[in-house]
């Protein structure tokens, strides 16, 4: 039983975590990398596109001199994409449910929070108007912001995640009860007194 919950366990987390994240974040191939925010400034970035780019997601990395970003539910950046005057996403990111953080540098002290805006299933050729701009949370300690272009993506299964809590909790229930059970020994027979025998014994 204890083998099984730990196979549970490990195909939860395979389904419900590093699945959804290695879609996110490494499925399609890269488009470009480009800088929205520097030196206090943020710039719109236009970017050619064409159909065999679908799907594009889009993510934001932010470089930050911070452990963490602690927005309080606030947002902390905005997004629109738009192309021929129509605005195709549009999104607010808030990178507080970022645990770790790459580090921008091995002799720099700033983190690099990267969070999605989301993803453009359908990509009609011609120019695409990247905009971000600041939220309502205060007091980030921003120093650059870039936005990342994916193509080809896949698109995340919205059962994956769910599916994969059920499994690591059914394969955590099971571990934990194994254990209990393990913990207890059976009784050795052998360590009893002989029941009484009834009867005439020998003469």
């Amino acid at each position: 039983m204890r083998f099984l919950s730990v196979l549970l366990l490990i195909a939860g987390a395979a389904i419900g975590i590093f699945s959804p994240w290695a879609v996110s974040n490494f499925s399609g191939r890269a488009v470009g990398t480009y800088r929205v925010y520097e030196g206090r400034q943020f710039r719109p970035v236009t970017v050619q596109l064409t159909a065999g780019d679908a799907a594009l997601r889009v993510l934001v990395d932010l470089t930050a001199r911070a452990e963490r970003i602690v927005s309080q539910q606030r947002t902390v950046l905005t997004l629109t994409a738009a192309t021929n005057g129509r605005t195709v996403l549009a999104s607010t990111l808030q990178f507080n449910h970022v645990d770790n953080p790459r580090q921008a540098g091995p002799q720099l002290p700033d983190k690099i929070f990267r969070d999605e805006a989301g993803l453009i299933a359908t990509v009609s050729p011609g120019a695409y108007v990247f905009t971000v701009g600041p939220g309502d949370a205060e007091d980030i300690p921003m120093r650059a912001v870039d936005l990342v272009l994916r193509s080809g993506a896949g698109e995340i299964d919205g059962r994956a995640r769910p599916i994969g809590f059920s499994l690591m909790a059914v394969g955590l229930i099971g571990f934990l009860l194994s254990l209990r059970s393990g913990g207890r020994r059976p009784e050795n027979p052998n360590s009893q007194p002989p029941p009484p025998r009834w009867g005439r014994g020998p003469k």
